[in-house]
């Protein structure tokens, strides 16, 4: 190097910041690109805190195998743990993670998993009717929802999914607290993209408090340790009254979905 050069690449560095940030995509993928850690993170959408034993069993897997994936999971920013005592307990950072999750899963190619089983069959359909993605109604009945919504003039496509003022007024009648767009730095509404039918669910602030809602009035119920909803009696009456959703968004299908490309 040059005397000349060396001066002003001395001077690039007293003048100007010798590094910047910019966004990892790469890294983050890395972590998604085991099946394992996916397999935890999308069993983490159902909104809880799960032990690293459980997990374990879940994922089919040693507990000594989960801690390391558990800790390179918090470590890069898509789990947050707590501990009680001698139990670690970890979930989803947030929000956002859970819908980046969901929306990749719409992204992500099919691949033939066996069915072994009419549990395993009827489990699958359920799965694919109605479930949880974090705080909100995914599945079939999720998209159902946003269609219906739509339809009746409670949500406009604009520029994205927004809440309109019938839609407030909905809300309100229905005794579901129209929780503003800036409450806890929380979108007001947002979208995930759907695995189910790579079509897009309501999520964000009024997704969630319709979600709760639901639960709360028991339209809809959790199996156990699972993300499975069912849609109960009283739940079947309310979505036809408040949205009109024919009957067969409100039951899992007798058939399996065709894989899609």
């Amino acid at each position: 190097m040059s005397p000349l050069n060396a001066v002003h690449t001395n001077r690039w560095d007293d003048d100007h910041e010798s590094a910047v940030e910019t966004p990892d995509v790469a890294a983050l993928a890395q972590l998604l690109a085991d099946r394992t850690r996916a397999a935890i993170c999308m069993a983490l959408l159902d909104g809880g805190a799960w032990t690293a034993s459980e997990l374990a069993e879940y994922a089919a897997v040693a507990p000594s195998t989960t801690t390391e994936h558990l800790n390179l999971l918090v470590s890069g920013g898509l789990l947050a743990e707590t501990r009680q005592g001698r139990r670690r307990y970890v979930r989803l950072a947030g929000p956002d993670t859970a819908e980046t999750l969901e929306n990749l899963a719409g992204l992500a190619p099919y691949r033939q998993v066996p069915v072994r089983s009419l549990a395993e069959a009827n489990h699958r359909r359920a799965l694919h009717h109605a479930r949880t993605c974090y705080d909100h109604i995914a599945g079939a009945l999720g998209v159902a929802i946003v269609d219906a919504m739509t339809e009746r003039g409670l949500l406009a496509r604009d520029y994205g999914l927004v809440l309109t003022a019938p839609g407030a007024r909905w809300l309100t009648a229905l005794g579901i607290p129209d929780t503003g767009p800036s409450v806890a730095h929380r979108a007001h509404v947002r979208t995930c993209l759907d695995w189910t039918v790579r079509r897009q669910h309501l999520s964000g602030a009024v997704g969630a408090a319709l979600y709760r809602h639901a639960v709360d009035h028991a339209w809809i119920v959790k199996a156990p340790a699972t993300r499975i909803l069912t849609v109960t009696d009283a739940g079947r009456t309310a979505f036809r009254d408040h949205l009109a959703l024919p009957d067969e968004a409100l039951s899992p299908s007798l058939t399996l979905p065709a894989p899609r490309p």
